[in-house]
């Protein structure tokens, strides 16, 4: 049986020393803004997308690269991550879909969550965390450690 393997884009907000997290209503936990890229999209457009359907803010990246002289080409944001995520496992340990997930970190100039897509989180799924916050919480390992990397690069 082959994995089946799904491009998607994250990404930790940062705002006045904190960074918003909502409760994942399938996976129940915490996680930042994110989700599939769509086949028309390149990683970073699918993130700030995300970040508008689930939160209403307009984000700036923290992603950027030198411009390079390319005739038929560009250069795109870089991630500060590209993680590999096994999204399901088989009882025998066979994995059966993966996300290959760019996580990228930005600037938002507000704490106030609307959320504008359609079967969004409400606004009070989400909370900011500041580093000691995150640190004290029962949050994934990862999630914890890049967010308060995000906070730090942000700030």
């Amino acid at each position: 049986m082959e994995t089946t393997r799904h491009f998607t884009a994250t990404v930790y907000l940062v705002n006045d020393g904190a960074t918003a997290l909502h409760r994942h209503p399938k996976l129940g936990i915490r996680l930042p803004p994110g989700g599939h890229v769509d086949r028309d999209e390149l990683p970073h457009e699918a993130g700030l997308r995300e970040v508008r359907e689930e939160t209403g803010l307009e984000a700036e990246l923290l992603a950027s690269a030198p411009a390079i002289d390319a005739p038929d080409g560009r250069a795109l944001p870089q991630p500060r991550y590209q993680m590999l995520y096994d999204i399901d496992v088989h009882p025998d340990g066979r994995v059966a879909h993966q996300h290959i997930d760019f996580v990228y970190f930005a600037r938002v100039g507000s704490r106030t969550i609307a959320p504008e897509g359609d079967d969004e989180p409400s606004s009070e799924a989400w909370t900011w965390y500041t580093p000691a916050e995150l640190r004290a919480s029962d949050i994934d390992t990862d999630t914890t450690e890049i967010g308060c990397e995000a906070i730090a690069t942000v700030e």
